[in-house]
């Protein structure tokens, strides 16, 4: 009995400490104005240590940070979503492939420009996958809504 009892804790040993894991990527959802219609909306990803998120093209395997902006009439985006950090490339023998991630601190940039003089807001959805060096997290979305426009 001690035998299939210690075998059952150390099969649910990682499933309860996986539980234990809320999310190790931070989201923070901002707009900066560079002229009277266009604005740079900024979406922030905060990466907890050991943890890392996935470029746009990532490579073979795991799912890459995507973005999906909701139909605003007021709001055209103009060209692709810029990344900004630090891009790590490397080997990962567990996809097979090389792959592209942020570790730390990830901002993307997409330029929008606003029409009329109405205060609006683009709404949208990330989606995005983290890995540490031991497991990955199933893909997540987080819902975002970025003020623009008006005074």
């Amino acid at each position: 009995m001690k035998k299939v009892l210690t075998a059952f804790l150390l099969l649910a040993l990682p499933v309860l400490a996986s539980a234990q894991i809320e999310n190790p990527v931070k989201w923070s959802f901002t707009s900066k104005k560079i002229n009277a219609t266009t604005y740079e909306l900024h979406m922030t990803a905060n990466i907890d240590g050991g943890w890392h998120l996935y470029a746009q093209v990532a490579g073979e395997g795991p799912v890459p940070t995507s973005f999906k902006l909701s139909k605003n009439p007021l709001v055209v985006p103009t060209g692709k979503i810029e990344e900004v950090g630090k891009l790590h490339k490397a080997f990962d023998k567990n996809f097979d492939s090389e792959l592209k991630y942020y570790e730390g601190e990830v901002d993307f940039i997409q330029k929008v420009t606003v029409k009329g003089k109405a205060a609006t807001k683009v709404k949208g959805t990330v989606e995005f996958m983290t890995c540490d060096d031991h497991q990955c997290l199933p893909p997540k979305e987080v819902d975002f809504a970025i003020s623009v426009g008006g005074k």
